[in-house]
């Protein structure tokens, strides 16, 4: 079954989290903030699942900056001059109001023209650096717009849309930087990202053997390296045998036998969930995303993931996992899975690199939220007085904790998710989200914008709920 009756592990569980709050509190005295959470999330509550690789890193190039000193000689040298000094001071609102503000016929100017572009681009990092790829993104594109000849302009570009999932990155915007950058191996490991979630694996092996050639230019792109050969892998070795069905907005592969019946089922229930699930958070994958459907038998060997499990969201191969037996007879757990899984997916679509800044408990309560699960057995926990885990010690990865204790933290996220949209309502949700998408801290974030300390938002909850079912 999917949910599971936990009334009879409540009160061992009291003694098993005193003993595990004794031990952080006496090992473990600081607070915990944001640690990187694990990595395959599970479907069904039980024990927590295995990490599996992080994913790659932000690419980086080593040459970002491009020199501004020499301006061109015109009647607006002067004004020019001024923007460039504004942006060296990092007064980055005032450069960018007068940056905005430059006349047009300005632009005509070729070496002008040029000029402006540099200058956006350098503003774009600077921005980068003290507010994230989010804020340059704009600075960017103005500076490619002026001149996409510029392969530092257009790479900084493709890095900035890279990290934000940015349907803009697309084939032709790479294949234009690979014209302009051909021993750049960055912008072959993303065609052959592309490639692959296409289906296209024997193009897709074609630009990761250009980048394998070109990748000791810029040891970052190492672990990028690394996870777009293991998903290559992954299709040639698993999926390259399946059948594939397409809807707007998903790929499903099937392992076993053409089953149309469940295919339609399975594509029906995620194309529900990307409307209804998408509206509340008020966003929508950037591109499709790719549901990999596997006998029971083949499940657990195919993705390494424990006997209980009933499915999986794995961001390292951007594929969630379902075994199907049992599928068409079981519609509703086959919904329940799909959904929260879709959650995972499509949170890790949006925060893109900042993933790891989303505190776990945060991610499985929205998903439990947003999947339209409800969890009954948290109200006989808190009416038993068993023992709160506090939320700052399910920050991070949850594989260290029993698996009774999972069980609770899986509860108190919920609890804890539900109490969070009550009281601020979904728009503040977005905002703690937008938050964590510029890396921000898990208590930074909260002050910032719910106006109230970590510690004290804690304390709400549990007594809004303690006085709700006493």
């Amino acid at each position: 079954m999917y949910r599971r009756n936990i009334t009879h592990i409540l009160v061992p569980m009291g003694w098993v989290l005193a003993l595990l709050i004794g031990y952080h509190l006496l090992v473990k005295p600081s607070i915990q903030t944001v640690s990187a959470p694990t990595e395959v999330i599970e479907a069904v509550p039980p024990p927590p699942p295995p990490p599996t690789a992080t994913p790659p890193v932000a690419a980086t190039t080593s040459v970002r900056t491009l020199d501004h000193t020499a301006i061109p000689n015109s009647p607006h040298d002067r004004m020019l001059e001024t923007i460039r000094d504004e942006i060296e001071k990092r007064n980055l609102p005032l450069a960018e109001t007068q940056l905005t503000a430059l006349p047009p016929a300005l632009l005509d100017n070729a070496r002008i023209k040029s000029f402006v572009a540099v200058l956006w681009n350098n503003l774009g990092l600077q921005q980068e650096q003290l507010h994230g790829t989010q804020a340059s993104v704009k600075a960017f594109k103005k500076a490619a717009a002026l001149d996409d000849s510029n392969p530092v302009i257009l790479m900084n570009l493709v890095h900035a849309y890279w990290e934000q999932r940015d349907p803009a990155l697309n084939q032709d915007l790479l294949e234009k930087l690979i014209r302009l950058a051909p021993e750049e191996p960055f912008p072959h490991l993303a065609m052959a990202d592309i490639l692959q979630e296409q289906g296209q694996p024997a193009e897709a092996a074609q630009h990761l053997a250009h980048a394998a050639d070109r990748v000791r230019k810029d040891q970052t792109l190492q672990p990028y390296l690394a996870s777009i050969t293991e998903k290559l892998h992954h299709m040639e070795s698993v999926e390259s045998r399946m059948a594939t069905r397409n809807s707007t907005h998903f790929t499903v592969k099937f392992d076993g036998a053409e089953d149309h019946g469940t295919w339609t089922t399975v594509l029906d229930i995620l194309e529900d969930a990307y409307r209804e699930i998408g509206q509340k958070f008020g966003h929508f994958p950037s591109k499709p995303i790719v549901v990999v459907l596997h006998t029971k038998e083949s499940f657990q060997g195919a993705t390494g993931s424990p006997a209980w499990a009933d499915g999986l969201y794995d961001p390292t191969l951007g594929r969630i996992q379902v075994p199907t037996q049992g599928a068409t007879t079981d519609t509703k757990w086959l919904t329940n899975v799909l959904r929260h899984e879709y959650v995972h997916a499509l949170l890790h679509n949006y925060l893109g690199s900042s993933t790891g800044a989303l505190p776990t408990w945060l991610n499985e309560g929205l998903a439990m939220q947003w999947a339209g699960d409800d969890w009954p057995e948290m109200n006989q926990a808190i009416r038993e007085d068993v023992t709160v885990i506090p939320l700052n010690y399910l920050e991070g990865s949850w594989g260290t904790l029993p698996s009774d204790a999972a069980t609770l933290a899986y509860l108190e996220a919920a609890s804890a998710t539900r109490y969070l949209i009550d009281r601020w309502g979904i728009t503040q949700v977005n905002e703690l989200l937008k938050a964590f998408k510029a890396r921000a801290s898990v208590p930074t974030a909260i002050q910032n914008k719910l106006f109230v300390s970590y510690e004290q938002f804690h304390q709400q909850w549990l007594d809004s709920f303690r006085q709700k079912h006493s």
